[in-house]
């Protein structure tokens, strides 16, 4: 029996009530969510958005409870500044685990920066992945338009050398959306996934689309894939090869909403096709107009 694979989204700074897209994931049987950490103050003193400031002990037992009813996978996101070559960035991953062990969630999410080369990153994470596993925790490190599968071959390298990393306790998020934009690999994320190599465990995803000329965040099967999903087939088909266990979660929140809902039930549909015994589908993603 092949591994679960979940399907979610996630917490939008773009939505009026911060649990909104929850409780839409809840009404519409999504198994899997993502609460990601984007609070934003603006000049004119207006906020939105929220952080783990936000939920104090009370609201993340809630939660917690409502997730465990549900069957729904939790996984945070953490800021967009939680760099943990930077200053304040550990403190912030710190926190942001601290807040995926109340929710029991199964992993943060954080992106690769190369600003110190991969002997620089591993070495800054090093310590927060023992912190993580610690708390029962994984990291997913999460490809950007501008980090290369060259880059994340060569990073893993390091942190299977960093000293007292737990076998497991990182992992890397592919953002096709991300991998589309990458030049190495553009308007083709499937490429990009065959360039990881065997020591790039691949522990989370996230999908979204573009035409590879900004990161737009189109949702799944309203862009180039509305008219050629061969890339999407291509995509779900390695995944399944690789046993691939964690939650595909949908990366935006649309109007209207219910577009998740439709692209939630496109995905079902192609992972319960079974698996192709001839040639392989095209790798060619086409995610372009």
């Amino acid at each position: 029996m092949s591994a679960r694979i979940r399907i979610g989204n996630q917490t939008a700074i773009s939505c009026k009530s911060p649990t909104g897209p929850f409780e839409f994931a809840l009404r519409h049987g999504f198994d899997a969510f993502e609460w990601f950490e984007d609070k934003k103050t603006y000049p004119d003193g207006r906020r939105a958005g929220w952080d783990e400031s936000d939920l104090d002990a009370t609201v993340r037992a809630g939660l917690r409870e409502a997730g465990r009813a549900h069957d729904v996978l939790f996984t945070v996101h953490a800021p967009w500044q939680a760099n943990p070559l930077r200053p304040g960035g550990p403190e912030l991953l710190r926190r942001s685990i601290d807040l995926a062990r109340d929710l029991g969630a199964a992993l943060v999410n954080l992106h690769l920066y190369m600003d110190e080369g991969a002997q620089g990153y591993a070495q800054a994470l090093a310590p927060l992945a023992r912190y993580a596993a610690a708390a029962g925790l994984r990291l997913s490190v999460e490809n950007t338009p501008q980090t290369t599968p060259g880059d994340f071959n060569d990073t893993f390298a390091r942190l299977r050398e960093a000293d007292g990393v737990p076998p497991g306790a990182v992992g890397m998020c592919l953002d096709i959306g991300h991998a589309n934009l990458c030049a190495e690999t553009h308007n083709d994320f499937v490429r990009y996934l065959d360039a990881l190599g065997p020591g790039v465990p691949i522990i989370h995803v996230h999908a979204h689309e573009n035409h590879g000329d900004a990161d737009t965040h189109l949702t799944l099967f309203t862009g180039p894939a509305k008219n050629d999903d061969r890339g999407v087939r291509g995509l779900l088909r390695r995944l399944r090869q690789r046993d691939y266990g964690g939650a595909i979660i949908l990366e935006q929140w649309p109007d209207p909403p219910e577009l998740l809902a439709e692209a939630a039930a496109r995905l079902r549909e192609l992972l319960q096709a079974p698996l192709p015994n001839g040639a392989e589908e095209s790798g060619r993603t086409i995610m372009r107009s």
